[in-house]
């Protein structure tokens, strides 16, 4: 794509990414993609806000050209110094030395630790303001949104936040950078959730200290560097990153979350019937295969629903891998405090239960439903777990 005024003298520079398989070696995005945005400001002063991924790198220095020769570039502002928004800073380098590098004091020692820079560096302090013309740049710090040396930028003439990992999303960019071109904003809304859960969720506090910082401000367009630039309601991304944030200690939503894995098709036959009696109450209900679906996509819906239900076999005297592993990572992400139950098979020992317990107790889940059954479910399974479901499904439609 080619280079996208936002404001007047205010560029988007940025590629999409649809080759990429997995983003940080962990997240796919094989379907959706990604974008690495980056924006450049043509004042007296010329200055570069964050870069791109050392992807496609002959066509993002080609949009800069096609503006401003790179050697005319007086600063960089880096707000963030991961790869993904800094992997041709070298390059960048090579063409034009001299322009200044501007980051938080963190940033410092890790620009020395990843590229070996430590010249044409110059730090900046929370509030900073730098004159670049007709226009004035502050910066806000925000660490850990989602690295210690995060930071945020604003320009105050034309109300412009370049708000870094903030605000982003998964998915490339289909034809338009803009919410208000978009043809199907609730893709862009539901790869942001994926997003915030993957990369920002175990720092919402961060985040919502960040989003407190910024409410004196007045904001008119929202620039992130991932995903859609928000100019006609900027205040939707962020009312959507506040609420999920907030999701973290407060809360969430009356859904539930099935998350199940099966052998030989046991715990799935009970799964459906537990399905029935969840649907039966009027809860909301998302269903996942653990074995079959990369935890990128379940963790959201453990993140948003207040409710657990897990369905597993035994395997070897423990809980079913696929779902220990999910398990495993939202204990990572600190998905606190659910309410949850647990259905599933064993042939000749029990031990799924008593291993879900010990991974569940340091998230503070609490285990509120339970069953077990031999082998293959007979009626009497089945109705039980009919009922199991809807006794529980009741207990969080009603928050009781």
């Amino acid at each position: 794509m080619p280079a996208v005024e936002i404001r007047k003298n205010v560029y988007w520079i940025g590629v999409n990414d649809r080759t990429t398989d997995l983003f940080e070696g962990i997240w796919p995005i094989e379907e959706e993609g990604v974008s690495y945005n980056s924006y450049l400001i043509l004042d007296k002063k010329k200055v570069l806000i964050d870069l791109s991924k050392a992807i496609k790198a002959d066509e993002y220095f080609d949009q800069i050209r096609d503006l401003v020769p790179i050697e005319e570039l007086d600063y960089i502002v880096m707000n963030h110094l991961e790869p993904d928004h800094s992997g041709v800073l070298q390059i960048f380098r090579s063409i034009n030395p001299k322009a200044v590098i501007l980051g938080t004091p963190k940033m410092k020692e890790m620009l020395a630790g990843f590229y070996g820079i430590t010249e044409n560096f110059q730090e900046v302090q929370d509030g900073e303001i730098l004159d670049i013309g007709s226009r004035k740049l502050q910066f806000f710090h925000t660490p850990f949104v989602h690295w210690p040396e995060t930071m945020m930028t604003y320009d105050a003439s034309q109300k412009i936040l370049f708000s870094c990992d903030g605000f982003g999303g998964y998915g490339a960019l289909i034809g338009t950078i803009f919410d208000d071109d978009c043809k199907n904003l609730s893709f862009y809304e539901k790869e942001s959730l994926r997003y915030y859960v993957n990369i920002v969720a175990k720092f919402s506090k961060p985040t919502l200290n960040a989003i407190q910082k910024l409410g004196g401000i007045e904001v008119e367009v929202i620039a992130p560097s991932h995903g859609l630039i928000w100019r006609r309601n900027p205040g939707r991304i962020i009312e959507l990153y506040k609420k999920w944030a907030e999701y973290a200690t407060g809360p969430t939503e009356p859904g539930i979350t099935l998350v199940y894995g099966s052998m030989y098709g046991n715990t799935e036959r009970v799964m459906d019937v537990v399905a029935q009696g969840i649907a039966g109450t009027g809860v909301p209900l998302q269903i996942f295969d653990a074995a079959r679906t990369h935890v990128s996509y379940i963790l959201p819906a453990l993140w948003v629903n207040r409710g657990v239900v897990i369905g597993a076999p035994t395997y070897e005297g423990a809980l079913f891998p696929p779902v220990m592993d999910v398990l495993n990572h939202a204990a990572v992400k600190r998905i606190l405090n659910k309410r949850t139950a647990m259905f599933g098979s064993y042939g000749w020992s029990g031990g799924a239960l008593r291993n879900i317990k010990q991974i569940i107790e340091p998230i503070k889940w609490e285990l509120e439903e339970s069953f077990e059954f031999n082998g293959s479910p007979n009626k009497e399974d089945l109705d039980k777990a009919r009922e199991f479901a809807r006794a529980f499904a009741e207990k969080i439609k009603n928050g009781s």
